[in-house]
């Protein structure tokens, strides 16, 4: 049978970031620190990379944004929001609280090398923080896995 074996999953690789991160970043996306390597044994596979954050934003009425980048290109959108990007995924809070958020992508790297993914982050005012606020340290999680095409 051909293609039988298309979207078997070849391998799963899994980080975390147990420090926390904050931004006030506005024009730009900030590298987290929540990020992880693979390398597919095939240029036909596919990547699929899920991840989850523990947010909490000081300011009122604060947007984030979260984006993931494969190696140096940001797969999310980079033109919407006065052309600083909304990312791939946008969070809002109009009060002082913590929130999670997470996203799963699935990428077509065309790549048979190391693959280096990694989550970043902004705001649209304020202060944000990853992975918790006031000393106490919430893990946030990034996985990856290799899909068979």
């Amino acid at each position: 049978l051909t293609g039988a074996s298309a979207g078997k999953i070849l391998q799963v690789k899994q980080d975390s970031l147990l420090s926390q991160f904050s931004t006030t970043s506005i024009s730009s996306f900030i590298a987290t620190g929540l990020d992880i390597d693979i390398t597919p044994s095939s240029s036909s596979n596919k990547v699929l990379i899920s991840f989850m954050l523990n947010n909490y934003a000081i300011s009122s009425n604060t947007n984030t944004f979260y984006t993931l980048y494969r190696d140096s290109t940001n797969l999310g959108d980079t033109s919407e929001d006065n052309g600083y990007g909304v990312g791939l995924l946008r969070g809002y809070t109009n009060v002082h609280h913590g929130y999670p958020m997470g996203l799963t992508f699935l990428d077509q790297p065309n790549s048979n090398s190391s693959i280096h993914y990694e989550v970043y982050a902004r705001t649209n005012g304020g202060t944000l923080h990853i992975g918790g606020s006031g000393g106490y340290a919430v893990p946030n999680y990034i996985q990856c896995f290799e899909v068979e095409a």
